[in-house]
């Protein structure tokens, strides 16, 4: 076996390790009424899969639904988002999504395939995703400062490793390469696994994405954390100190979340219901426990307060993308 495959193998087997599949669970749940397909735009074995699978879990166990999570990995989610467009307007086949998709995709994408405010309706936000840069356990840096000292020396070697193009933390370090003289080269995956297999491997020198993604593999002494997005730290990394601690204030608002949808026309009863029975699901102890051990903060929150955060967050980041002149075809 490669290098390569052992550390691919490492990776999807923490994973595995950390998130318990629900089909366990769903064993003698009773057999639910009804089949709601959940479909995610990443590959399994990341953040949004994981949030994904525990919701699932919780409804089934509930009684509410059968919930069968589909990987539609590519085009950081659209491939995903664009099959649940199409969908029959039931109720019955939903996106997990993630913010950048509705908050800064319209910003920066050319050719975006959707309608961000019309093609889909929001059903409930379900987590905050803190997310944060991480380097892999051998390399020369521990903190963001080294890895900018680091860059600078690298002759061109300074790449960055993302599961969603167009992320708060890609325009993040976007911003830092152009304060600080740097050429710091996106590399977009097809999900965070594959990603970190390369982080982990020292193909790329630095990733950014989920902190959820990241907790197995720096759990287990593979990952170091360069530093958090957002304000505050985290009360699962409580000695990891922030960028902005740092004096990276690019990273700020480089946090994110997810949020369920449905397609456009379902109708009010049926997303209703579905709003409910995620709102509750949000609630229960044992998820949020779950979720918050691997990196995420549950605070489930109703549809419309999914569109007015969208919008907010919007005209935070676009005349950050103006100035910076951020443009993407693919």
């Amino acid at each position: 076996m490669t290098a390569r495959r052992r550390i691919h193998a490492c990776v999807l087997a923490a994973a595995a390790a950390f998130w318990v599949s629900s089909d366990a669970a769903a064993q003698g749940a009773g057999e639910p009424a009804k089949v709601v397909k959940l479909v995610v735009g990443y590959a399994a074995g990341g953040a949004a899969d994981a949030v994904a699978r525990a919701y699932a879990e919780r409804l089934q166990a509930a009684g509410f639904a059968n919930v069968i999570v589909e990987n539609r990995p590519g085009a950081s989610g659209r491939l995903g988002l664009d099959a649940v467009k199409k969908a029959k307007a039931d109720g019955l086949t939903l996106y997990l999504g993630s913010s950048p998709m509705f908050v800064i995709f319209p910003l920066t994408y050319r050719k975006l395939g959707y309608d961000p405010d019309h093609d889909l309706r929001p059903v409930a936000v379900v987590a905050d995703v803190p997310t944060a840069a991480a380097a892999g356990a051998n390399q020369p840096y521990g903190n963001m400062a080294e890895y900018v000292k680091w860059a600078r020396q690298a002759q061109g070697k300074a790449n960055l490793g993302l599961a969603t193009q167009g992320s708060p933390g890609q325009l993040g370090t976007i911003e830092l390469g152009r304060q600080n003289g740097l050429q710091i080269e996106p590399v977009v995956y097809r999900g965070a696994a594959p990603m970190l297999v390369d982080v982990v491997g020292g193909e790329v020198s630095m990733g950014w994405d989920a902190v959820a993604s990241m907790m197995p593999l720096y759990s287990g002494g593979k990952l170091k954390i360069l530093g958090v997005a957002g304000a505050r730290r985290l009360p699962m990394l409580p000695d990891v100190p922030t960028l902005l601690e740092q004096g990276y204030p690019q990273y700020e608002h480089a946090s994110s979340w997810y949020a369920v949808y449905a397609p456009a026309g379902t109708p009010d009863a049926a997303v209703g219901e579905l709003e409910q029975a995620f709102l509750a699901a949000g609630k229960d102890p044992a998820l949020v426990a779950k979720l918050q051990a691997g990196g995420f903060l549950v605070a489930p929150r109703p549809a419309a307060e999914a569109a007015r955060r969208t919008h907010a967050e919007r005209e935070h980041w676009a005349p950050i993308v103006k100035e910076a002149g951020i443009v993407f075809d693919e």
